[in-house]
């Protein structure tokens, strides 16, 4: 008699928002995914890494000095330093007064995890009671998780993109933000490619020192919004410099093409070296206990080209090339809709920049592009514009046309039953 197995209580764990596997089952030719979550070049699904990156890659396996030993739990030095200074900027108070300091990580991912963790064990606020999380509401599927694992039971969303006027809700993130509990974390993506001006920056800043809220930044792109590293940092440079004590989660996988060398820093900013020195202890052990160390060649590609001034000037012009490729994109993309005479307006797809952007679709609409026309992409609206080509930049426009104008007339008909 067969016994039963003693992992029958395990659930079948919800599927991911874009629907991959339904995407790479899919027979038809025309297929695209619009959810990728890296940059591709103008040929479809091929990985854009600059070239500085590829050279290196090959020139390290030829280094004889080199070994395959341990890396601290904390990771390489001149790594986390140059990614430091990337963000925060070599002339930092922060740098400057050695109360700031790097963990290499594991990805980006690992970087959210490991500060979710510490502050769940931490962070106190409140007497002894963990704080409330607030993260925005489109990314609550993959970083709510996160923090929810690291053990936080109070997670609420905020509203930061208007779907109905196609802008960010400044006022009403502003809103959010002084009605929150005092001591709350917020999850910051920035540079938000949706875009706040440094004046809006400086009022959410005003609004999070007055109720003593955690600055948690998650930078995945810096470069890649405006072309431009510094003003790409504007916002976490200014909370540093406001005296905040922050955490910041950088990943480099987009803007060096390495995703699957998981490079990750965590970047801890606070009071003084005596608590950056206590905090760095308990995330080493943290480390110790979750991945022993980070690997090597991902860091060691990212710290040469960064300090290396020949090396980093020819990445920053890579990083210039593709950010006027996803600029070009989306003048053509919001050209075709117009010349189609697709209904509403489209001038949010150039006034948002950076990889991703909310195309302002309806739920019925992203459906209707699945179901009929093989295109897949977040049930928000959300898309890569990477993921957009030369090659199937017609059939998108087209297929969103048709996806508009189908649920308009259907939405119409329904109207009228009403009436009748």
């Amino acid at each position: 008699m067969e016994t039963l197995s003693v992992f029958l209580d395990v659930p079948l764990a919800k599927a991911t928002d874009i629907p991959l596997d339904v995407y790479r089952l899919d027979p038809s030719p025309q297929k695209v995914c619009l959810g990728n979550a890296g940059c591709q070049t103008d040929d479809a699904e091929i990985i854009w890494i600059p070239p500085v990156v590829q050279r290196i890659l090959l020139q390290i396996p030829q280094d004889p000095t080199l070994d395959h030993e341990y890396l601290p739990e904390l990771g390489m030095v001149e790594f986390t330093k140059a990614a430091m200074e990337l963000v925060i900027g070599k002339n930092s108070r922060a740098l400057l007064e050695n109360r700031a300091g790097g963990v290499h990580t594991i990805g980006g991912t690992g970087a959210v995890w490991i500060g979710a963790e510490f502050l769940r064990r931490w962070y106190k606020p409140r007497d002894l009671t963990s704080a409330t999380v607030y993260i925005e509401i489109s990314q609550l599927g993959s970083l709510g998780s996160i923090f929810k694992y690291a053990g936080f039971t109070d997670i609420r969303t905020y509203h930061y993109w208007d779907p109905i006027k196609l802008a960010v809700d400044t006022e009403g993130f502003l809103k959010e933000l002084q009605d929150a509990p005092e001591g709350s974390v917020v999850f910051i993506h920035a540079p938000e490619e949706t875009g706040l001006a440094p004046e809006q920056w400086g009022k959410v800043a005003a609004a999070m020192k007055e109720r003593r809220l955690f600055p948690f930044f998650d930078i995945a792109a810096q470069g890649l919004a405006s072309g431009n590293l510094d003003r790409d940092a504007w916002a976490l440079r200014h909370f540093v410099d406001e005296g905040f004590e922050l955490l910041c989660a950088q990943s480099f996988s987009k803007i060096f093409g390495l995703y699957d060398e998981r490079v990750g820093n965590l970047i801890v900013v606070t009071k003084n070296n005596e608590m950056l020195i206590r905090i760095h202890s308990q995330i080493a052990k943290q480390i110790t206990m979750t991945w022993l160390g980070p690997t090597s060649l991902g860091g060691r590609v990212i710290a040469m080209v960064l300090t290396s001034p020949a090396l980093l000037y020819e990445w920053k012009q890579s990083l210039r090339t593709l950010v006027k490729r996803i600029m070009l994109i989306r003048e053509k993309l919001k050209e075709k809709l117009r010349i189609l005479g697709t209904p509403g307006s489209w001038e949010h797809l150039t006034e948002q920049s950076g990889v991703y952007s909310f195309i302002g679709l309806l739920s019925s609409q992203v459906k209707y592009l699945e179901k009929h026309k093989h295109i897949y992409l977040l049930p928000n609206g959300q898309i890569n514009i990477c993921s957009i080509n030369s090659k199937n930049l017609e059939y998108v426009a087209q297929s969103i046309h048709e996806a508009v104008v189908a649920t308009t007339l259907q939405d119409h008909s329904h109207s009228m039953e009403k009436v009748d």
